[in-house]
């Protein structure tokens, strides 16, 4: 995939996110396709009224890997939060009797997360770079 460059009024910029997000004790909630397809619609809605972008998602049995594009003015944890709240309270509701043996209380993923940003070049370039345009 060509990275493209997004633009504002004062930025150019392309920010893109590799998120990760467990289910709670490692469970395998996924296991089942229609909860996992159901997540995946939720989380991109919630990305998108976020005016962000999600460019791949899939799921593991227990964990779900978003690749999202935000802008500079994305608060990210505070977007995460928002993912994961939602999406628990709708997967809960919505399927409820499928996950009563497997989950308990009200959540539905961990509470910590994995996020890193993805990069045009390896950071070793990166430092070569910087080093030689400030001659340190």
């Amino acid at each position: 995939m060509k990275r493209e460059l997004d633009s504002s009024g004062n930025a150019v910029y392309s920010l893109m996110y590799h998120l990760i997000i467990v289910v709670k004790y490692r469970k395998e909630a996924f296991a089942l396709d229609k909860i996992a397809e159901r997540c995946k619609d939720i989380i991109r809605k919630v990305i998108e009224d976020n005016n962000c972008q999600a460019i791949s998602m899939e799921c593991g049995k227990d964990h779900i890997h978003i690749l999202l594009k935000t802008k500079p003015s994305t608060d990210i944890p505070k977007l995460v939060n928002v993912i994961k709240g939602y999406s628990s309270r709708i997967i809960r509701e919505e399927f409820s009797d499928e996950l009563k043996d497997i989950l308990w209380g009200d959540a539905f993923w961990s509470p910590s997360y994995y996020l890193a940003t993805t990069g045009n070049v390896s950071l070793e370039t990166l430092m070569d770079y910087i080093k030689n345009e400030t001659g340190m």
